[in-house]
């Protein structure tokens, strides 16, 4: 007779203790990311608390305290300061962004699917543009400003429209590397297929790749208009008291002779908002946008 060993079938672990150290690394992942944001969201409760305060109780040594009188004057008085700034830099943010982003999409097309020689000695000479502080360029450029506003008879230092192609130059390089290594992914058997259709540079830029650039244009649209808004030096140097941005006007009001707290934060708040605007409608665009082609090209 032959024997039959009855094999034992294998024992599996109870799936139960797996669950529940699964649930406990979800919750503490949660806990933390819970505690960051609170840490984040400090700086953001003094600012709404105090703006909201009378003048009596915006001090230092109540910023914790909710307010006994709730007031809006704050708000009043920090919007009628801030409305021209606030203007401008919507004057000078819009049409800067979107040049931008035409430009860089250009540039980035061109460098990555029309190749020519020399190509890559100019996309790396796009690049070093990244790297020239704006302390270095000043002087020059408010003279180039000057010296090329008296020649078109148009006024380009001391106004809106020279800040606009100063920002617009200067983020050149940044928009360009945007785009071109985003256009790097396009699939070049596109572009050849639009060739053999009979479709030009500016054709097969216009019907392949341009519909397909949202995140890219996202990307650029955040930075340039981000940049731009929140930007200083520029303004100070290169406009005048009617063409101050947001930022200026918001110096202003912390480098009064009294310290008004509550119109302060007021006015900190007004001009964070348009920011993060942007970055609500636009935000979900950026990763993607930004992280395309970080792997190739």
């Amino acid at each position: 007779m032959t024997a039959h060993v009855a094999e034992k079938a294998p024992r599996t672990a109870p799936a139960a203790p797996v669950r529940e150290k699964g649930r406990a690394g979800t919750w503490v992942r949660l806990v933390l990311l819970l505690l960051f944001v609170l840490v984040f969201l400090i700086p953001v409760y003094v600012l709404l608390v105090t703006s909201f305060k009378p003048l009596t109780e915006a001090d230092p040594t109540q910023a914790w305290n909710l307010p006994k009188v709730w007031t809006t004057e704050a708000w009043s008085v920090a919007w009628e300061k801030l409305e021209p700034g606030i203007v401008n830099s919507f004057l000078l943010a819009i049409p800067g962004s979107l040049i931008s982003a035409a430009l860089g999409s250009l540039n980035g097309y061109v460098l990555s699917k029309w190749r020519f020689p020399g190509a890559d000695v100019l996309f790396t000479l796009f690049l070093f543009g990244m790297f020239i502080p704006y302390q270095g360029v000043m002087i020059p450029l408010v003279q180039l400003m000057v010296n090329v506003g008296d020649a078109l008879g148009v006024q380009l230092y001391g106004g809106i429209p020279g800040l606009v192609l100063a920002h617009v130059v200067y983020g050149i390089p940044i928009c360009t590397l945007i785009f071109r290594n985003y256009y790097v992914t396009i699939p070049d058997e596109l572009i050849e297929a639009s060739r053999v259709d009979g479709a030009g540079m500016l054709r097969t830029l216009w019907s392949i790749v341009l519909p397909v650039s949202g995140p890219a244009f996202a990307v650029v649209i955040i930075w340039q208009f981000t940049s731009m808004w929140n930007d200083f030096l520029f303004a100070v140097f290169l406009t005048g008291p009617s063409s101050w941005p947001t930022t200026v006007m918001l110096n202003n009001i912390a480098g009064a002779v009294t310290t008004p707290y509550s119109q302060q934060m007021a006015a900190a708040i007004l001009a964070s908002i348009p920011t993060m605007i942007i970055y609500v409608l636009l935000g979900r665009f950026f990763m993607r946008g930004l992280m395309a082609g970080a792997l190739k090209g």
